[in-house]
């Protein structure tokens, strides 16, 4: 049986590497040296495979703080890692602080260590987490293959490094978390999906969980999606610092009467954003600004399909702070082609009429001209 079995690639965001007997063969705080030993090739190979299919690399090692500071004397073996823990703590606890500092959840990471003792502890520590020995890394890649690679995946580690770079400027930043988001000039554009934005819009519906209405599958993202009535919508987003990409997908059902009039009812099955941009109101005004493009098309009322899971409370939060509140369409739909909510799902909808919410003061929000619906 495969170390893999029942292994899901879509949840995986960040392999965690040990050092010592995981990334090279010696023990570093025993060299008689300040120069680091010498990384496998094989391990080096396959955080470089892992990369180039959108997965980061961390480091837990329960060694000598020193070790990281010798490590970033080497940039060509550093660059590789992201939110790096060196420190005599628990491994499980280097694993918690890695997942909060790359605003991923904890079950996202797998970590791979030649210590049976480590990988023991973070199993009963981190349930969620999947823990392998260096030489189930050959299983692991295998797992990916076959898989699509979307351009947004190629460039996932680059946006995490700028993203590194955003923090420690925010801690550096001489005034309020507001006048630090006004300061990023953060830009969210919004428009129908082009066909080159489909995969990305697949990989979020099948990635976040955190910012994620429904769980909608991506294969039945997919038949939706290229089904009459429905469209595909996504955001963008760029600061200061950079290109985040398409951080958020949505779909909506937009059935019109049966009379070829305007729906009176925009319905939207799935709504995913990137947990890249939690906390900073892209999903606010992703959601606030699909509203309003219902009301400008005529609409009277703007549903969201839910289903509550243990990671998207931030999600539930955001809708019942857009006003919805659950109707008696939970097991109903605007279209025949349209899902119906599972036993586990409702339905909640407000009226577009009144006031509508407004986005964040500090992130502008606009249209794409070149994807208008």
């Amino acid at each position: 049986m495969s170390v893999t079995d029942g292994f899901d690639p879509d949840g995986v965001k960040c392999v965690v590497w040990d050092l010592d007997g995981t990334l090279w063969d010696e023990i570093a705080v025993e060299s008689a040296t300040d120069d680091l030993p010498t990384p496998r090739p094989a391990a080096l190979a396959a955080i470089d495979a892992l990369a180039a299919r959108g997965v980061l690399s961390s480091i837990a090692s329960r060694s000598a703080p020193s070790v990281l500071d010798r490590l970033d004397a080497v940039p060509q073996v550093r660059a590789r890692f992201l939110a790096p823990q060196v420190s005599w703590q628990d491994k499980s606890e280097s694993l918690r602080r890695i997942a909060k500092d790359l605003g991923i959840a904890v079950d996202a990471l797998v970590l791979v260590d030649d210590s049976p003792y480590e990988r023991a502890e973070v199993e009963a520590l981190l349930p969620g987490v999947r823990t392998l020995a260096p030489e189930d890394v050959p299983a692991l890649l295998a797992a990916f293959e076959g898989r699509e690679v979307t351009a947004e995946s190629r460039e996932r580690v680059r946006r995490y490094r700028t993203e590194e770079t955003r923090r420690a400027e925010g801690e550096r930043f001489e005034g309020s978390r507001e006048e630090f988001l006004r300061w990023c000039d953060m830009r969210l554009t919004v428009g129908a999906a082009t066909a080159d934005e489909i995969p990305r819009a697949l990989e979020l519906a099948a990635r976040t969980h955190r910012l994620n209405s429904s769980g909608l599958t991506p294969d039945r993202l997919r038949e939706l999606a290229s089904s009459d009535g429905h469209e595909l919508y996504t955001a963008r987003m760029t600061d200061r610092f950079g290109e985040y990409g398409i951080i958020g997908a949505a779909l909506v059902d937009r059935t019109r009467r049966a009379d070829g009039g305007a729906p009176a009812t925009w319905s939207v099955p799935l709504l995913a954003l990137s947990c890249r941009v939690a906390g900073r109101g892209a999903a606010a005004a992703f959601l606030f600004r699909l509203m309003e493009r219902a009301r400008e098309a005529g609409a009277e009322e703007f549903r969201v399909t839910l289903r509550p899971t243990d990671a998207n409370l931030e999600m539930r939060i955001l809708l019942r702070q857009a006003g919805l509140r659950r109707t008696d369409a939970t097991a109903t739909s605007t279209s025949t082609t349209a899902p119906a909510a599972a036993a586990d799902s409702a339905v909640l909808g407000r009226t577009l009429q009144g006031d509508l919410p407004g986005s964040p003061v500090w992130l502008h929000v606009s249209d794409r001209e070149d994807t208008e619906a």
